[in-house]
């Protein structure tokens, strides 16, 4: 018979070892995005820098080598220093944040207004707010389900915004329709 005491620290070992040794499997189907691969988004986005002056603020993956990425908005960030939100276009990473060191000469280039999002917006153009109540229509196939929301960010009519259920227990990126309805696919 074996002493419980030795039985409990082999069984929570032999846990961890399996439980740890499947993440790093998957882990290794996931690239990293690189500083110059977000350097040139933003300069498609019309933003000239260098990937020196890009900060990842965290390790980016995506499920491809050379993800489409996206500029969903940009703001100051401090006197030298925009914060850029990123995605990828096809779903092949996580939205992201990265920093993005400016000189003199790129401060009065850069924009001084609120964040852009599939081009400039106009804060005027808003139809939903931070905080303001919705309703999200997510549609599939065959099925349409109605879902009470909350929105995570201000939006214009074709923009993509963060949105939570009124629990805040699940987050959802919905494009906005109109003043109180918002579109997303199942």
């Amino acid at each position: 018979m074996i002493p419980k005491r030795s039985l409990i620290p082999s069984l929570v070992l032999s846990a961890l070892s399996a439980a740890t040794a499947q993440p790093a499997a998957a882990a290794a189907s996931r690239n990293a995005i690189t500083t110059e691969q977000v350097a040139a988004a933003l300069g498609g986005a019309g933003m000239r820098i260098s990937p020196q002056q890009v900060v990842l603020l965290s390790n980016v993956v995506a499920t491809t080598s050379a993800p489409a990425l996206r500029v969903e908005s940009m703001e100051r960030w401090g006197d030298d220093r925009m914060k850029v939100r990123m995605n990828c276009a096809s779903q092949e990473c996580l939205p992201f944040f990265v920093a993005v060191n400016l000189g003199k000469d790129d401060l009065a280039a850069a924009p001084d207004r609120p964040p852009i999002s599939a081009g400039r917006v106009d804060p005027s153009s808003y139809v939903v707010r931070a905080g303001s109540p919705a309703v999200l229509l997510l549609e599939g196939d065959h099925m349409h389900i109605r879902v009470s929301v909350i929105c995570l960010e201000n939006g214009a009519p074709g923009q993509i915004i963060r949105v939570a259920t009124k629990d805040r227990r699940q987050t959802f990126t919905a494009q906005v329709a109109t003043r109180d309805v918002l579109k997303g696919g199942l």
